[in-house]
């Protein structure tokens, strides 16, 4: 007797610190529908969001979902970084009545992407050459930072699960000691994300402001840039020149870290909203300037990630691939 329609359906998600995105795959491994970006301050959790964003889906409610959060995932329990929401995995799962919830990290889900991206969505960094079989690089960033990388294995890829958007802050130049001077005074630890990220544009300027004795108020990331691009703030446009410059050398660190040969990949919507002042000379030159590995490094292709969903197309054709068997049906 029939049973009627297989469900087949995945709920997939990309969450960060400010946005949780959204959206529907009606078959493992297929594109990304009705996608939809809720802001995470509107909704005390996970469930919430999800729920909010599950009355409005059309065709049968999805029974597994696999979702990117911008956190480390090592128990039951999820802390967010960069936002406020704390939840159980399991309690989630009952919550959304799934029988299945898998949650990676959302840089994770970022390098998955990368092999699914057309030629149009990348912007090249430069020269270089792709050497065959090696590491992949991906950077970002965001609300925070996030890396990843993957890794060759016999014609297919290995994503890295990591956190190294919180590995220490170095400074390269007597400017940016004495941002670190100011920093350390107001963090226990100041992580590269403590600067390389949306809130770390606002520390950057406010860090500038006090080594320069500026008394001024403190800007928002956007107003920052909007004055920096309306040549309306030296210091502004200061802060967004030394953003770019910390991510080049953070994404060299990375490279020379993973034997990123085969490329690296820029994501994240910091740098995209930066438009014209994301300075790709600028950003290259302190890629490169790793003393006796200048020359390892000017050889590396870079790219821009154009795709502004890049998170949910990894989860989509990338993470739901590996469940095409009908076992994970209905």
């Amino acid at each position: 007797m029939s049973t009627g329609p297989r469900n087949t359906a995945w709920l997939i998600a990309d969450i960060g610190g400010t946005n949780a995105r959204f959206a529907i795959v009606p078959e493992p491994g297929g594109a990304p529908e009705q996608q939809q970006v809720l802001p995470c301050v509107d909704f005390p959790d996970l469930a919430a969001a999800a729920s909010h964003y599950l009355e409005g889906v059309a065709g049968p409610r999805p029974r597994h979902a696999a979702m990117a959060i911008a956190t480390s995932i090592t128990s039951d329990q999820i802390r967010m970084t960069n936002n406020s929401w704390v939840f159980s995995i399991e309690q989630t799962r009952r919550q959304l009545d799934l029988k299945r919830l898998d949650l990676i990290n959302d840089f994770t889900a970022q390098a998955l992407a990368i092999p699914h991206l057309s030629p149009e969505a990348l912007r090249p960094l430069g020269s270089g050459e792709a050497a065959p079989d090696t590491p992949l690089a991906v950077v970002g960033p965001g609300t925070g930072l996030g890396v990843s990388g993957l890794i060759p294995a016999g014609g297919d890829w290995i994503p890295l699960k990591a956190a190294g958007g919180h590995v220490s802050f170095s400074p390269v130049n007597a400017r940016e000691i004495a941002l670190l001077e100011v920093m350390l005074r107001a963090f226990e630890h100041v992580s590269a994300e403590r600067l390389i990220s949306g809130m770390g544009l606002e520390n950057i300027y406010r860090g500038l402001c006090e080594v320069d004795g500026v008394e001024t108020g403190a800007l928002s990331a956007a107003a920052i840039v909007g004055q920096a691009r309306a040549g309306q703030s030296a210091l502004c446009l200061e802060a967004v020149r030394m953003l770019t410059g910390m991510l080049g050398t953070v994404t060299g660190n990375v490279v020379l870290t993973l034997g990123a040969r085969g490329g690296f990949y820029i994501c994240g919507g910091v740098v995209l909203r930066l438009g014209e002042l994301f300075d790709e000379t600028h950003f290259r030159e302190r890629f490169e300037a790793h003393g006796r590995f200048r020359d390892y490094l000017s050889a590396v292709p870079g790219y821009l990630v154009l795709e502004a969903q890049s998170g949910l197309l990894g989860m989509a054709r990338g993470y739901t691939a590996q469940f095409r068997s009908d076992k994970w049906a209905g």
